[in-house]
């Protein structure tokens, strides 16, 4: 059986900047209180002056991978792109993305695990590479939040914490026994997905129903988001999934050189960091910059670590995710 490993990253995120006193203008909010709940200081979102959209960003971080990782695009032998706000309703981004690289027929796939959504499309490379149908796989995880978020008072709670933004990894196949994608671990608990969801539009909330069954205070094609359930939900699959792959592995807490968490909230991060014990050297977090940009946050956090020199040949490299579905899921990663 192969193995795999990550031969290039790359991000890309708008050049506009949005901080919290820019919100503070438009809605009743301040810098202290998103601070407070969040660590968000402020976020890059598309504007209409840019040309971005969910697939371009997405093309833009994976060329940058593609250059790191001396891999040709015509090498690409399958796309895998997580995302929860494509371009289009159909078809996905992940056929865009063919398209804008001009890679002949390459297969493409979208993965729709929101927040778990990179390490849902890294674990479907990674099998892909292990069986050998695939030698390069390249894994896009691209986000436009701000073209769906309520800018108003009544959706703050949920629109001062998500930024646009992509991130990517070329997976290659390796020889190096004990190197490169460990394993990967994945798991969803359907019952609780309506509390972290956005319900329409779609086949259950078409426009035209929209506008004429729901009053403007409840409309359900803003995101809806139960924040103290996500909140201990989250902190408990963190800690649980991230151990699960430590034990697959025989490792322990210690033997963690960097661990890199979903930028969901920095309150979940540091609640992981103090409950691990871990020094401040050993988790990266940018949410501070980003906001949380789901299926985009690992692969820019990741590739901003590396690019830093925070990751190094032979660390052991932790990813962990959890968000809507609920989904959750973690990577172990022999740099």
């Amino acid at each position: 059986m192969y193995t795999s490993r990550i031969a290039g990253m790359g991000k890309y995120v708008p050049e506009n900047i949005v901080t919290n006193d820019d919100l503070a203008g438009i809605m009743d909010t301040n810098d202290a209180w998103i601070q407070e709940r969040t660590g968000i200081k402020e976020r890059h979102h598309i504007t209409k002056e840019d040309d971005n959209t969910t697939a371009t960003m997405g093309v833009k971080a994976a060329k940058i991978a593609l250059e790191r990782a001396k891999i040709s695009k015509d090498d690409i032998d399958l796309i895998v792109f997580a995302t929860l706000s494509p371009d289009y309703y159909f078809p996905g981004c992940g056929v865009q993305v063919q398209e804008l690289l001009d890679i002949h027929t390459c297969p493409a796939l979208d993965v729709r695990n929101q927040c778990s959504g990179f390490i849902y499309g890294l674990s479907v490379a990674d099998q892909f590479i292990k069986t050998g149908m695939y030698k390069n796989v390249l894994v896009i995880g691209s986000e436009n939040h701000s073209g769906g978020l309520d800018f108003s008072t009544r959706g703050r709670s949920v629109s001062v914490i998500f930024g646009d933004g992509a991130g990517a990894a070329v997976l290659t196949r390796s020889d190096k026994e004990g190197h490169g994608i460990l394993s990967t671990h994945l798991h969803s608990e359907g019952k609780h997905a309506l509390e972290l969801s956005l319900r329409g539009p779609s086949t259950e909330y078409w426009v035209p129903q929209i506008l004429e069954e729901n009053p403007q205070e409840d409309i359900p094609y803003f995101p809806y988001m139960n924040g103290q359930f996500v909140f201990k939900n989250a902190v408990v699959r963190f800690s649980e999934v991230i151990m699960e792959g430590l034990k697959a592995n025989n490792l322990e807490v210690a033997d963690i050189d960097m661990l890199i968490p979903h930028q969901a909230n920095l309150r979940i991060s540091q609640f992981i960091q103090k409950k691990f014990q871990l020094p401040d050297d050993k988790v990266y977090n940018n949410i501070q910059k980003y906001g949380n940009t789901t299926a985009a946050s690992i692969p820019i956090a990741l590739t901003e670590a590396w690019e830093e020199g925070k990751i190094k040949e032979g660390d052991m490299v932790v990813l962990a995710a959890f968000g809507s579905g609920f989904t959750w899921g973690s990577a172990v990663i022999k740099w």
